[in-house]
């Protein structure tokens, strides 16, 4: 656990605050308790939420690293971002990142509003969240960590588009990874999905 950070299970504790970074437990939002999980449970709210289990990753332990290497550098704006509960980001196969959402913008209430002010009418949905360049595409994907049934593919995309979601969102990642899943539906672009869980990080960080 680090220490350099106030440690991402007690900021979901704090307060809530949609419009800000800090994000809290509320009955509200049909958020449930942080604890860690094993993969028969990843799987099971995988299911529930309408995450394909073939494409179904977590965070690997590294993770923490990446980001207390951004507080180390006085990157604390980036390193809240990255530290969230629900993100999508969408990179090109350079791995330049076109579009980055993430669950402290989208404001909202009794839900997070995903699609106001319609960026979510294009692909790649237009700009929610600031750009940064702290996590390329390569490096990205050496800090996630396939689960027993995620099927590899060496077929050719043109973007990648990385989910995080967790059973502690509760109805939360479920519309999180609706809203994303229809916007798929603007284009005929191809396109991998890489859906992330972060439960275990969310107990442990």
């Amino acid at each position: 656990m680090s220490n350099t950070w106030l440690t991402i299970s007690t900021a979901l504790f704090l307060s809530l605050a949609l419009s800000s970074c800090s994000f809290v437990l509320n009955q509200s939002y049909g958020l449930k308790k942080i604890k860690e999980v094993d993969e028969k449970t990843i799987y099971s709210f995988a299911n529930k939420y309408g995450v394909p289990l073939t494409d179904c990753y977590q965070l690997d332990s590294t993770y923490n690293m990446f980001l207390d290497s951004l507080h180390s550098k006085g990157l604390t704006g980036s390193m809240n971002n990255h530290l969230q509960p629900l993100q999508a980001l969408y990179y090109d196969t350079s791995g330049h990142l076109h579009s980055y959402q993430v669950n402290c913008y989208a404001g909202g209430y009794p839900n997070l509003r995903w699609a106001r002010n319609n960026i979510m009418t294009t692909f790649p949905p237009r700009k929610q969240a600031p750009l940064d360049s702290v996590l390329p595409l390569n490096r990205h994907l050496r800090l996630l960590a396939p689960l027993s049934k995620t099927i590899g593919s060496n077929q050719p995309y043109e973007y990648i588009v990385i989910v995080y979601w967790s059973r502690a969102m509760g109805r939360q990642s479920k519309r999180f990874v609706k809203t994303i899943q229809q916007n798929l539906l603007s284009t005929d672009k191809k396109i991998k999905v890489v859906y992330v869980n972060n439960d275990n990080f969310l107990a442990t960080y």
